[in-house]
């Protein structure tokens, strides 16, 4: 932690310099629509004939209203300083940080943890960290954060053959595509047999490279899950990201507004249970947990019974748009067609045991030894995932003061019962009470197969609540997928070791 306390405070060290990288950074933010604007009026005037690319998408999110997105000189303080320091790690302001800002605190730590992984000293090279997390965004066909990592692999001297696919890399990075594959959508299917084969032979990693790489490819597939949970639009430089056609009066800057207005206005009619229904439940649930106790066969029924109700949640087809499918994203993977699958299969007997939380923990086991071979790591991890679980506003659509920590413990860990973890003291009874079909559906699909989230399914679950709080549900999609990951991949380096 001291490194990481050390670089913030050399950035920032002093109260002049601080104020003096504030200003360079609003007065590039607040300033740059109108000099692009002058830009275009003097070439247009000269008729120079001068194509200049404009974004295809307004705003940093195709879902949510630019408008309703925390601008780059906001009042808050704390969300100002977080950008600029954002701004710095990343010399620009990225959309899905813009997104992020609506929740400072968790946007901090998760800076925090990302510049440690990326920027500061470990164990891996700069250029393997920025492949690995190309091969790990290219999975689920994330072209937002493949873009991203490439320019970033590039800006780090790495070698341009690379990006020509599988084929052209060393073997050792070559050798961890069957672990990205099943760590990103069958975790469970790690054993200590896997680590065993990296960690041996030629082209070898240590075990404390291993382990900055795993932490890395969690990082970027459940990233992948915020990206495309949120409708991230990708940044004006990426290849599909700007055109140099002229602008058309179809070009509404409003689509999103006029599509967001249109669902408000029809909320009403939907089925979906309201906001002050909600709060009657958890009330309910509540009362009824002072009067009586569960068994823990009774748990484990209510586990399996909700694990099975998955099953009857399928996906749309992938939601990835023209740019997507001519993209070339199968040279960054091997064996494309292996996907996520329940982890409870209907019909079948079950062949892998559900992951029991008391037997092997993040706070009890994983913490301390990723901690252990990845210095000061597991603290960064900790500090992002008890954020992203415990935030909270006490705030629910129009409603205030309320206590949301039964809402958010029944998401967490139906995100983790998808991965097929079984936490023995949560009813998750309370699973089918607070959480309706729909927000059910778009969990799993953003967390199992995030490529094929629309904007309709957004926009189809909890239309009384404000974007913000949608937000904050991709946010915990993104921490409790990432922890699943870390729990099955450090389980079995712990079976190594023994």
């Amino acid at each position: 932690m001291d490194k990481i306390l050390a670089v913030r405070q050399t950035v920032l060290c002093s109260s002049s310099r601080g104020k003096w990288l504030q200003d360079v950074f609003l007065d590039n933010m607040a300033n740059i629509r109108e000099k692009e604007f002058k830009f275009r009026q003097k070439n247009s005037k000269r008729e120079r004939g001068v194509q200049i690319p404009r974004p295809v998408s307004h705003g940093p999110s195709s879902f949510i209203p630019e408008h309703e997105i925390v601008p780059p000189e906001t009042d808050d303080e704390q969300t100002r300083q977080l950008f600029v320091d954002a701004f710095l790690q990343n010399n620009r302001l990225e959309n899905i940080t813009s997104v992020m800002g609506f929740h400072p605190q968790y946007l901090e730590s998760f800076l925090r943890l990302q510049h440690y992984l990326l920027r500061l000293d470990g164990p891996l090279p700069q250029d393997y960290r920025h492949y690995i997390g190309v091969m790990a965004a290219a999975r689920h066909q994330c072209s937002y954060l493949v873009d991203l990592q490439e320019s970033e692999f590039l800006m780090q001297d790495g070698d341009p053959d690379w990006l020509k696919g599988l084929d052209y890399i060393p073997q050792k990075l070559k050798n961890l595509c069957e672990l990205n594959k099943i760590l990103a959508h069958r975790p469970w299917l790690i054993t200590k047999q896997h680590i065993e084969q990296l960690l041996r032979g030629n082209d070898s990693w240590s075990l404390s490279e291993l382990v900055h790489a795993i932490v890395l490819l969690a990082h970027f597939h459940s990233l992948a899950s915020f990206v495309f949970g949120t409708g991230i639009n990708l940044e004006i430089d990426h290849e599909c990201g700007h055109t140099l056609q002229p602008a058309s009066l179809s070009d509404g800057a409003n689509d999103v507004e006029a599509h967001h207005s249109n669902n408000v206005a029809s909320s009403l009619e939907s089925s979906e249970p309201g906001v002050e229904m909600l709060m009657h439940r958890m009330k309910k649930i509540q009362e009824a947990a002072d009067l009586q106790e569960i068994s823990q066969e009774e748990m484990k029924h209510r586990f399996e019974k909700v694990e099975k109700q998955s099953l009857e949640l399928l996906p749309g087809q992938s939601a990835c748009s023209e740019c997507l499918a001519v993209s070339d994203y199968a040279k960054y993977r091997d064996d494309p067609h292996f996907h996520y699958e329940d982890f409870a299969k209907r019909g079948e007997e079950r062949t892998i045991p559900t992951f029991r939380a008391q037997d092997y923990s993040w706070e009890d086991q994983g913490f301390s030894l990723v901690n252990r071979l990845y210095s000061d790591i597991g603290q960064l991890l900790d500090d992002k995932f008890r954020m992203a679980f415990n935030l909270t506003y006490y705030t629910m659509g129009p409603q205030k003061d309320v206590d949301t920590s039964m809402l958010r413990a029944a998401i967490w860990n139906y995100i983790h019962c998808m991965f097929g973890i079984f936490h023995d003291d949560y009813d998750y009874g309370e699973v089918n009470q607070l959480l309706d079909i729909r927000l059910k559906s778009f969990i799993k699909t953003v967390t199992c197969y995030p490529e094929r989230t629309t904007r309709k399914d957004y926009d189809n679950f909890w239309k009384e609540f404000k974007h913000s709080e949608k937000v904050q549900v991709n946010l915990m999609v993104q921490e409790a997928r990432m922890q699943a990951e870390l729990l099955y991949a450090l389980r079995a380096i712990m079976r190594y070791m023994m």
